[in-house]
């Protein structure tokens, strides 16, 4: 099978996009050709078989030039399927292209946000994958749920710790859709409880509002009274959550409802117990010894969740960490993605 594949950086420094590499090393692994159409990419980040095309320009213009004849030149050579990762411009723009030659189009999107390009790409593409079927916006018989794509090589599982103080661990940016503010009152109120919990926080604050949100959090803390309990801390590299996961005890993921935070998938990889809101990882808490689901607006729920966390011993903590990322490699590795993402392009 060939394959091509097109994203927006192939580049092993990217906060974000760096957790695409290992994808494309698997699909590698996969097919008879792997072809990868990328604005920005990093010069040996992928295997040498894999032809890597770039469409990056200083000018939109020239890009969506670029991005034209790149994708017409692989297109020559009649690939089974073109994938589009995260952008929906780039399914809309590729399937004109792309149907009339019977090449497949498959858009692999997760978020909450159902905007009207999406539609349209939704509409022009032949298969949607994502992490989930709630993990899409927007219903459609085409989407195919084929679970989040962790290389949990790069998440050893780390030792679990005891009783004392319980150390929460928080990532991503400081947007109001990652309810950091519910997070905050519900330290508080564990506090208040007599669980003795301390929270770091870490992510970027890009853009005004989440410049805006991140200075109201700050007001927050000092509020409650909070300044020895909870920290906000700036943003950090991908390749650094191994060693934030190995200083917490629990990670703390207050998302939206909608797209399943990557990082969630990540600290379970890691053995890191993990508490979070977002109904879509029932699948992933389904049956565990120790609730980690809490209501998304509830505090006092998630209070809740850090005393049983807490409250469990060294040997309880390590083999919730262990079922964690049992299911993880079940069903949210590397291996099992590229595995349903072929089988969805094969439909």
């Amino acid at each position: 099978m060939r394959l091509v594949f097109v994203t927006q950086s192939v580049d092993p420094g990217d906060p974000v996009l760096a957790a695409t590499i290992p994808k494309l090393r698997a699909l590698a692994a996969r097919v008879d050709e792997l072809s990868v159409v990328a604005q920005h990419a990093v010069p040996g980040a992928l295997p040498p078989d894999v032809r890597v095309r770039v469409f990056g320009a200083s000018t939109r213009p020239a890009r969506a030039l670029r991005f034209e004849r790149a994708l017409a030149s692989e297109l020559r050579r009649r690939p089974h399927a073109l994938v589009a990762h995260m952008i929906p411009l780039y399914a809309l723009l590729a399937a004109p292209l792309a149907r009339p030659l019977g090449v497949r189009v498959a858009l692999w999107y997760t978020h909450w946000n159902a905007h009207p390009l999406l539609r349209l790409a939704a509409f022009a593409a032949d298969v949607i994958t994502s992490v989930d079927r709630r993990s899409f916006p927007l219903p459609s018989p085409k989407v195919v749920p084929i679970g989040h794509g962790i290389d949990l090589a790069d998440f050893p599982c780390r030792a679990a710790g005891g009783n004392g103080t319980l150390r929460l661990l928080a990532l991503g940016r400081y947007s109001p859709a990652k309810g950091l503010d519910v997070v905050v009152r519900g330290v508080r109120r564990a506090l208040d409880e007599g669980v003795d919990v301390r929270l770091t926080a870490h992510g970027p604050a890009g853009n005004d509002p989440e410049r805006r949100h991140r200075e109201g959090l700050v007001r927050l803390v000092e509020e409650l009274c909070l300044g020895g309990h909870v920290r906000l801390e700036g943003p950090v590299r991908r390749s650094e959550l191994p060693r934030l996961f190995t200083a917490a005890d629990a990670l703390v993921n207050n998302m939206r409802a909608g797209a399943p935070d990557k990082v969630v998938y990540e600290a379970a990889a890691g053995c890191l117990p993990v508490l979070a809101s977002n109904p879509v990882f029932d699948e992933l808490f389904a049956g565990l010894p120790a609730p980690l689901a809490f209501s998304r607006e509830r505090p006092e729920e998630l209070a809740a969740r850090l005393s049983d966390l807490a409250a469990l011993d060294t040997a309880a903590r390590a083999a919730l960490g262990a079922e964690l990322r049992a299911r993880v490699a079940a069903r949210h590795s590397v291996d099992s993605w590229a595995e349903g993402l072929l089988a969805a392009v094969s439909r």
